[in-house]
């Protein structure tokens, strides 16, 4: 499912037009954004959590060449799914 998909689907769900559900999902991928960048968490009860992970920096090896390189330290957005999610998944 792509993004105009998952924005027909909540309209429908939600009663919505599909104007006001493109509104919701923005600012909810807005919010979600600014809200991890301050490092904290989202917990949403059901549906799962969003966190940052913090990855270390490490090296490794060019595969073409196998010239050893550095990879920097960075973020990365994890997310664990809940109970209800994954009962419907099932």
């Amino acid at each position: 499912m792509n993004k105009s998909q998952l924005i027909d689907a909540m309209a429908k769900e939600a009663g919505l037009t599909k104007t006001d559900a493109k509104k919701a999902l923005d600012a909810f991928v807005k919010v979600t954004g600014e809200t991890l960048k301050k490092g904290d968490k989202i917990a949403l009860v059901g549906f799962g959590s969003f966190a940052v992970a913090k990855k270390p920096g490490r090296t490794g090896r060019n595969p073409r060449t196998g010239a050893v390189i550095k990879i920097a330290a960075k973020n990365a957005v994890k997310f664990k799914a809940g109970a209800e999610l994954n009962a419907q998944v099932k």
